[in-house]
């Protein structure tokens, strides 16, 4: 008797316990089933689909028997009648009536928010907790990474302790871990980028106004999307030069490997098996490991793509050097429609803004500062910390200076931004100062708003 692992559209009255679904007849925004692909574990999770969709497609193995095709014993050897089979997605590949409800949905699922967060607190109380959980999250993705490259097991429960902490923070106040994101080490680049999409993601997630618990799978989805990356060999991973094809290749298959990685732990996380697998599929079908097109991409993976791409351009890594985050925001701009979704691109650069916590900007006086707390109401006055005065000095005092309340310089006008600048501009390390305490307690701040 021969097997073969296929995708089955089934009527949703033949669900049974541990099958694994992997499409909806409806877009999945439109359900209460926010991880794409699950395998169901209860009864309610059958009576939850019966209830909001008629067909879906289900994928496993099947044995042959005649003319007919039949579950095997991973669906419990239960016969399914009405079977169609998918040859390759064509079918709805090329139906434009689908891609037009996929958009329509998708965008309904962005405009229409379910929770709107503001900041409880300032980021002068939360920088210091900030500081301590962004620590710890950093030494716990470097451990996974190393640890997996030497057999050791991915330690979930630790990888989600850490990310909820972070979440705690972000929900609190965002722009306090923002700008510990700025913090670029070219030597710890795997551990930061993965921690820095995790942050990242999730803070998007709040700006998407999704629900805390999915807020926090998606920082989860975030922290553990390269986790494959620990099986290429250092000498790619790390090479400086340009990849051969064959080597381009093989840091390809991390998405596989992330993918295996993942479904192998005890308490499989499927938004994140999905995240890892599909991270660098693009909308247009030219993206990796399996050409995906927009509807058949996962809608987390579609929110890490794009923050994946953000952090790798804004950091400095061995082939690299960083560059700005306006610079990256462009970049990315440019790539919607064909490589990220337009929706949630848009979204992701409101939320980035034109100067992002961490920044360095010289002002139109000529003054330097480091950007602290954003201003979503006017992206262009941002809360500044001034570093440096007019002649690029260190002034004797540090000052806070909220732009949107129209202080005034040395002259008499209001300050105003004229530049981002790179970091270590005039010898201003943004790690210098967190590292040496940015508290905003114990420095010498002068507070000014006129």
């Amino acid at each position: 008797m021969r097997y073969e692992t296929i995708e089955l559209e089934i009527d949703v009255s033949e669900l049974r316990i541990g099958m694994h679904v992997v499409r909806l007849d409806s877009p999945w925004e439109e359900t209460d089933f926010l991880i794409q692909g699950f395998i169901i574990q209860r009864q309610d999770d059958i009576d939850a689909i019966q209830s909001q969709c008629r067909k879906v497609v289900i994928e496993g193995k099947v044995k042959h028997t005649g003319s007919e095709l039949q579950p095997t014993d991973d669906h419990q050897n239960r016969p399914v009648s009405r079977v169609n089979r998918i040859q390759g997605h064509v079918r709805q590949r090329n139906n434009p009536n689908t891609r037009s409800k996929d958009r329509n949905s998708h965008k309904q699922a962005l405009t229409g928010k379910r929770v709107t967060y503001i900041n409880k607190i300032g980021v002068e109380q939360e920088v210091n907790r900030a500081k301590s959980y962004y620590t710890e999250a950093k030494s716990v993705a470097s451990s996974i990474m190393s640890g997996l490259r030497i057999g050791r097991a991915l330690d979930l429960n630790k990888a989600r302790e850490v990310v909820n902490d972070c979440v705690d923070s972000l929900l609190r106040n965002d722009d306090a871990l923002l700008l510990l994101t700025k913090l670029k080490h070219k030597d710890e680049y795997t551990a930061e980028h993965c921690l820095n999409v995790s942050i990242l993601s999730a803070a998007f997630g709040k700006k998407l106004g999704l629900l805390e618990e999915e807020i926090r799978t998606l920082g989860l989805c975030g922290l553990l999307h390269d986790v494959g990356k620990s099986k290429v060999p250092v000498d790619i991973l790390q090479k400086p030069g340009a990849l051969t094809p064959e080597e381009y290749g093989i840091m390809q298959n991390h998405t596989n490997w992330g993918r295996d990685m993942l479904m192998a732990l005890p308490k499989v996380v499927h938004a994140a098996v999905d995240v890892a697998y599909n991270h660098h599929e693009r909308l247009d079908g030219k993206g990796y490991p399996r050409g995906l097109v927009a509807y058949q991409i996962p809608y987390f993976a579609k929110v890490v793509a794009i923050v994946d791409t953000y952090d790798a351009i804004t950091s400095n890594r061995v082939y690299d050097k960083g560059r700005s985050s306006m610079e990256a925001l462009e970049i990315i701009h440019r790539c919607r429609g064909n490589q990220f979704d337009p929706d949630l691109t848009r979204e992701f650069v409101l939320m980035i803004g034109i100067y992002p916590p961490g920044s360095i900007v010289e002002m139109k006086s000529g003054e330097v500062a480091i950007v602290i707390a954003s201003n979503p109401r006017n992206r262009r006055k941002p809360k500044v910390m001034l570093v440096r005065d007019e002649k690029k000095q260190r002034p004797k005092k540090y000052r806070l200076l909220d732009l949107s309340r129209e202080p005034l310089n040395s002259a008499g006008k209001p300050f105003e931004i004229a530049k981002e600048l790179p970091d270590g501009t005039y010898g201003i390390v943004l790690h210098r100062f967190i590292d040496n305490g940015l508290t905003f307690g114990h420095q010498t701040i002068d507070e000014i708003s006129t």
